[in-house]
């Protein structure tokens, strides 16, 4: 039901949207602008993109950033974000798409980016002329041109003295869902106010890419939202503030400059003159809040309490609904962006793809189908043999090396093959059970697991995730999950937000496949293996001296 077909929709094959009712959804993510039309139906029916260093070589960008010579500092110009909006926009309207029948746009961001407006962009703003491009009318908009990004690691000195300032990176963490990172906002801002002190002092507001984006589309300054907000390491993620212990350490009248967040389903207002002028849309457009494109992920794969979602990827990464999180030391705890009551969790493991295919190379020779074999002879619990496989420096936890122990907890220098491969698989799966389940989540009855990325095509390692996890695992297409859950999120706001279950207003949308489940027995076998796990490694880790405090 999700069609999904590049550009389908060019060049006179517009007739079938011509009454297709639809929301937008759009994602400004590092590389490109993406956006998809969503029908009433919740089929995706037009997606188009502009990528930043193909249609837009001018800004010289690389990935569709600029990395400065310290090889710390990564920004991206904020005009170039602005520039692609426009472009795309214009191929919309070149295609024949017709804006009429959008009835309210949401979006997403590359989280923790920000986007600092000068004094004055606000009127710029609100009286943009239709005869002209947008990036043509806010070139003087910004009194910071490149603005920092995700991918920033310049600002160790000002993480540390948040930490400080709040009484440790463990109350970091309880405060804002995360100990103190490079790339969150906040420590970008002191950094911001430290070194250029005349810009922030002439920045009448401090947007996420996410609101910044929202703000092109209402012309007016967008809040920021619950659940991009609390990556910033400035949110109070119980109170749903502005933490003034955390905005003091950062820099003076940063609440002002920041403005007050607000749910993340909120219809934050209806769209600009402009766009309605300029490309039809209804005077009646709504637009829902934009978030960042974890959370709006987490929309797009449409989980539930107590689900999860298992992205295999070169990195393994985890999304965890969550209703009473345990702030911790290691991952990130978010507003849901669906359910302001809740949060989501977030897990990143380094060592994923790369891993199983080094593993598969050296045990398996080179062959997926002897992978999957190996796993189908070898039986739940591995006799015991528990596996440690990290190439390069986990980040969670912080590990590196081949570490290997039998069932008597000797650790030793080899496995036979088949065991090698499903110690592999048992130690990533059991890994990522036990550190969710240190920020609060717990397998329930109705628990699912939403398994994507390149080795959510192997059935025989969704096998063991699902044994592992003791929950049904199934497959769900997430080709632009950001893009796809930012439509769905404009449904939801229109729906009424709050005061309506998100999956009430996803009734409509594609199931994901059912491809497997536990197999008798698993429970008991990991319920007695996954604590031996942890305290292996426990051991690894106070060995290496990097145990956590």
């Amino acid at each position: 039901r999700l069609d999904r077909t590049e550009g389908r929709m060019r060049s006179g094959a517009m007739e079938e949207s011509a009454v297709r009712r639809c929301c937008l959804g759009w994602d400004f993510s590092t590389q490109q602008v993406k956006v998809v039309a969503v029908d009433s139906e919740l089929n995706v029916y037009y997606e188009d993109s502009v990528h930043f260093d193909r249609d837009l070589p001018e800004f010289g960008t690389q990935g569709g950033v600029h990395v400065h010579k310290d090889r710390l500092t990564v920004t991206s110009p904020v005009l170039m974000w602005v520039q692609a909006l426009d472009l795309i926009l214009e191929k919309m309207k070149a295609s024949g798409f017709d804006f009429s029948q959008v009835l309210a746009l949401s979006g997403a961001g590359q989280q923790h980016g920000s986007v600092y407006w000068k004094a004055g962009a606000s009127q710029a703003l609100m009286s943009l002329s239709p005869a002209l491009p947008l990036h043509q009318q806010l070139q003087a908009c910004f009194s910071i041109n490149d603005c920092p990004i995700w991918m920033d690691s310049s600002t160790t000195a000002q993480c540390r003295l948040l930490e400080a300032a709040v009484g440790g990176a463990q109350a970091l963490s309880c405060l804002t869902g995360s100990r103190a990172y490079e790339r969150f906002t906040g420590n970008q801002i002191a950094k911001v106010f430290q070194q250029n002190p005349e810009a922030y002092s002439d920045t009448e507001r401090i947007s996420l890419v996410s609101s910044f984006a929202a703000s092109l589309f209402l012309g007016s300054y967008s809040p920021i939202d619950y659940s991009d907000g609390s990556g910033m390491n400035l949110l109070h993620i119980q109170e749903k503030v502005w933490s003034q212990a955390c905005l003091a350490a950062c820099a003076p009248h940063l609440e002002e400059k920041l403005g007050s967040p607000v749910p993340s389903c909120s219809v934050v207002g209806a769209i600009s003159s402009y766009y309605i002028q300029r490309y039809g849309f209804a005077p009646g457009c709504k637009v829902v809040a934009f978030t960042g494109d974890n959370p709006a992920s987490l929309a797009g794969m449409r989980l539930e309490e107590g689900d999860i979602a298992v992205s295999l990827g070169t990195s393994d990464t985890l999304f965890l609904w969550l209703q009473e999180p345990i702030p911790a030391l290691e991952g990130h705890i978010f507003c849901n962006p669906v359910d302001s009551q809740h949060y989501m969790a977030l897990l990143c493991f380094k060592n994923g793809s790369l891993m199983r295919e080094k593993i598969r190379d050296d045990s398996a020779s080179c062959s997926w189908s002897e992978f999957s074999k190996a796993l189908r002879s070898t039986e739940m619990g591995n006799s015991g043999n528990l596996g440690f496989y990290f190439d390069v420096m986990e980040i969670t936890p912080e590990i590196i090396g081949y570490h290997r122990f039998n069932a008597e907890n000797v650790e030793v220098s080899a496995f036979p093959g088949d065991v090698e491969i499903r110690a592999l698989i048992e130690g990533q799966f059991m890994a990522k059970r036990i550190h969710a389940e240190g920020l609060g989540y717990r397998v329930m009855p109705k628990t699912k697991i939403l398994a994507t990325g390149g080795a959510s095509h192997n059935r025989d390692i969704l096998q063991v995730l699902a044994d592992v996890f003791g929950a049904p695992v199934y497959v769900i297409d997430t080709a632009n999950s950001a893009c796809v859950g930012s439509a769905y999120r404009a449904f939801h706001g229109l729906a009424g937000g709050t005061d309506v279950a998100f999956s009430e207003a996803m009734k409509l949308a594609p199931d994901p496949s059912l491809a497997a489940t536990p197999s008798p027995g698993a429970s008991q076998v990991y319920e007695a293996l996954l604590p031996r796990y942890a305290e292996l490694e426990q051991r690894i880790l106070s060995q290496s001296g990097r145990a956590l405090e």
